[in-house]
């Protein structure tokens, strides 16, 4: 494949790839593992069956491929392995037709030799200083080497800074001995799910892909091009790595504005949503994006921060990057501020106030509270005395989060009775189950995050938005 063409999809609606100049001198073990995969007889190794892994999985077993799938968590391998999922997105019954499909999950990562393809999907945190926090990455890195074998396909797809792939990954699958290139071969294409979204899933998402050298871009792009598409091939590794940070940057500094412009218009006395309702009427030069109570999820609140870390190491500052990370990092307590003054209006202090947060998803419609900002405003209401509790239909029950391992307790039922007893409802997270008219008649005081209560017609409750 040329590396500035990009694969279209064929009638059939797998994407197809372009041969590479001077296809006949491919090295044996090059030719044969394309010829796997573009008979579809490769079998795909995933690293890590989440948010991101798991829906991987999902289309290259639509597609007839068979899958390995490996993690560390047994609880997750055994619910696979009966057929049953732990994310809302995939049903019990996508898994049990993965099942049938030759998708098999295990723990043992002494099997990573098995597959033809190996693909890490794993978290990419940072640290307490923000800096980015590799183990995970590093630790699927040494699982692979220990078991690599000549003519396996490595590919990484966890969101990192411009640079992992080559001067991470690489050292690590080399240090045994095998050429890269030759006897293995190594590339990255970052992952692009946008949990929640039913118009977009992994096989209607373009493909960005960057290969350690043409070898390994080819049967990258020739993987990819049986599952999504359209394929993106790119000039190298740190391009396709770039990308995915250019993309959430571009997001989180977007979202800092309009966090910024809500402060600013409500202390002006206007409606920052239908500012931007009016913005969006504009048919070219601009974007709607929509303020919220903070950054939430497993990629915007932390990907920036990547590229901050990789350009002190160059020199440089990121000033655009760390302002709009101050910016949305503020928002919890410029909420909470809000939550104290409608309060105060209606003559009662947050210390002892009844306030129940709805939704501890970071997004609407997910099950997933990853770096949700829920957490954050639950924090800082407790610290002011007031009593917080939560409902949230998707999540049950608060799992133990690595910075707020105390808040744990399960969502209460909304009920009449129990509404009338709130002091105050937090919106947080706009699931589309919330019946917010049915909320507004019997709640006394709703403080609004996320324009939810748009459509609300004469309610009872005192509505803020915050």
């Amino acid at each position: 494949m040329s590396q500035d063409a990009e694969s279209e999809p064929s009638p059939g609606g797998r994407g197809t790839s372009e041969s590479s100049p001077g296809s006949a001198s491919r090295p044996p073990l090059h030719q044969a593992l394309l010829a796997r995969i573009e008979a579809g007889e490769a079998l795909v190794g995933i690293i890590g069956l989440g948010y991101v892994g798991l829906p991987l999985a999902r289309a290259f077993s639509d597609r007839g491929i068979a899958v390995l799938g490996f993690d560390v968590d047994p609880a997750k391998v055994d619910r696979l392995q009966r057929g049953e999922s732990y994310i809302r997105h995939v049903p019990d019954a996508t898994v049990r037709q993965m099942r049938a499909r030759r998708f098999e999950a295990t723990v043992d990562f002494g099997r990573l030799d098995e597959p033809d393809v190996i693909i890490i999907c794993v978290p990419t945190p940072l640290t307490d200083a923000r800096e980015p926090d590799l183990t995970y990455i590093v630790n699927s890195a040494r699982a692979i080497a220990d078991r690599l074998r000549r003519g396996q396909l490595v590919v990484l797809e966890s969101t990192t800074y411009p640079g992992t792939t080559r001067e991470v990954v690489l050292p690590v699958l080399a240090a045994r001995g095998l050429e890269p290139g030759v006897d293995f071969f190594l590339a990255f294409s970052p992952e692009r799910e946008d949990p929640g979204n039913p118009q977009f899933s992994a096989p209607t998402i373009p493909k960005v892909v960057g290969g350690l050298e043409p070898a390994s871009l080819e049967l990258a792009a020739a993987l990819y091009g049986q599952v999504v598409v359209r394929v993106v091939p790119v000039s190298s590794p740190e391009v396709a790595e770039a990308c995915k940070i250019l993309e959430n940057t571009y997001r989180a500094i977007n979202i800092a504005l309009v966090n910024e412009l809500k402060v600013i218009y409500s202390r002006m006395g206007i409606d920052v949503w239908e500012v931007i309702e009016a913005a969006r009427s504009k048919p070219f030069g601009f974007q709607a994006f929509y303020p919220g109570p903070g950054l939430g999820g497993h990629c915007i609140p932390v990907d920036p921060f990547y590229l901050t870390w990789v350009a002190r190491k160059h020199g440089l500052s990121t000033r655009f990057i760390e302002l709009a990370g101050e910016i949305n990092t503020s928002m919890p307590a410029y909420v909470v501020a809000k939550v104290a003054d409608a309060l105060n209006d209606q003559g009662k202090a947050v210390k002892g106030s009844k306030i129940t947060l709805l939704g501890m998803a970071y997004k609407k419609d997910v099950d997933d509270p990853r770096e949700s900002p829920g957490f954050e405003l639950m924090e800082l209401l407790r610290g002011k005395g007031a009593v917080v509790e939560y409902n949230d239909p998707y999540i049950p029950t608060l799992p133990a989060m690595r910075h707020y391992p105390h808040l744990r307790m399960s969502s209460r039922e909304l009920t009449e009775d129990y509404l009338r007893t709130r002091d105050c409802v937090l919106i947080a997270t706009d699931h589309s189950n919330y019946d917010w008219n049915w909320i507004a008649r019997h709640t006394p005081l709703i403080v609004d995050t996320r324009n939810a209560t748009k459509g609300v017609v004469a309610p009872k409750a005192t509505i803020v938005h915050a």
